[in-house]
């Protein structure tokens, strides 16, 4: 195998709770992750040269080890000494610095695809594994699907499926720092905690508004304080039949959980209208977990 084109889907947090913050640095977490099926698309390509090349569609990306791909195909070149290169395209489409995790599941996608073409024969556990070093969320990427993550977020546990919905996607043109998120948190005493157990209970029946309605993300009291257009965009999507809204991840994506299409496109129409975002996306969670 000499080139291969793979999509790296984003994600979505259907609860997030933080439980406290290590010595190190890192937060315990206990959240419910859902990919959401929109991606980059990824082809990576053998090359004679030694080395990597990284190209992408965003001219403000780093294509240095300042990017996670990058990052990726590096950790596993020095690993096992692979004397050929490899080419890496890179064609951005989840939003960037959105709380989607974009950047992991773009060094899970080349994990999973250096893997492959050069035969390294890493089962999926060992490529967890290495990907735990560039990022929390990088081991999840590579799993996908519906998963409850424990620990700094790399203790997976795979979840039953989130039943069949539609989930409307807005960002706001804003940019958000995870970092400066968890330090305020951490200057933050966290009253209400999100029902975890609750949104299993609901995958485990099957149940869709059950699953919606205890969906929460703690984050949420830090980041709103500071950009309170994420809560006016929630307000819209629930106006306009969303069975829930909720911020993803530490921001400033905004989801909606909507039983169809129809209604999810509606709602997104209004969003557009009103200015707040500039590009929203409807789609679904299915069939979203890592082929072998």
């Amino acid at each position: 195998m000499e080139k291969l084109e793979l999509k790296s889907l984003g994600k979505i947090n259907l609860g997030l709770d933080v439980l406290g913050r290590r010595e190190n640095g890192y937060h315990d977490v206990k959240m419910v992750m859902q990919t959401v099926y929109l991606y980059d698309r990824i082809v990576l390509q053998k090359t004679k040269t030694p080395g990597i090349r990284l190209k992408t569609n965003l001219f403000y990306l780093p294509v240095n080890e300042n990017n996670l791909a990058y990052r990726a195909a590096k950790l596993l070149i020095d690993e096992f000494h692979i004397k050929e290169g490899v080419y890496i395209t890179l064609e951005k489409h989840i939003p960037v610095a959105a709380g989607m995790a974009g950047g992991s599941s773009n060094a899970a996608a080349v994990l999973y695809g250096m893997n492959r073409i050069f035969r390294l024969g890493l089962t999926e556990q060992e490529l967890m594994e290495r990907g735990v070093k560039l990022g929390a969320d990088v081991p999840y990427c590579i799993m996908r699907g519906t998963v409850l993550a424990e620990g700094i977020g790399e203790e997976l546990t795979p979840l039953p499926p989130m039943p069949r919905c539609y989930v409307l996607l807005a960002k706001p043109p804003i940019s958000v720092s995870t970092k400066l998120v968890y330090e305020k948190l951490d200057a933050h005493e966290i009253i209400e905690h999100p029902d975890i157990d609750g949104i299993i209970g609901g995958l485990e029946a099957g149940d869709l508004r059950h699953v919606a309605s205890r969906m929460g993300n703690v984050l949420e009291q830090v980041t709103i304080e500071e950009y309170p257009v994420i809560e006016k965009i929630k307000n819209i999507m629930k106006e306009e039949g969303a069975l829930n809204a909720l911020m993803s991840g530490s921001g400033p994506t905004v989801f909606g959980i909507y039983e169809d299409k129809y209604t999810a496109c509606q709602a997104a129409a209004r969003i557009k209208k009103s200015g707040l975002v500039k590009q929203t996306y409807v789609t679904n969670m299915h069939d979203t977990r890592r082929k072998s």
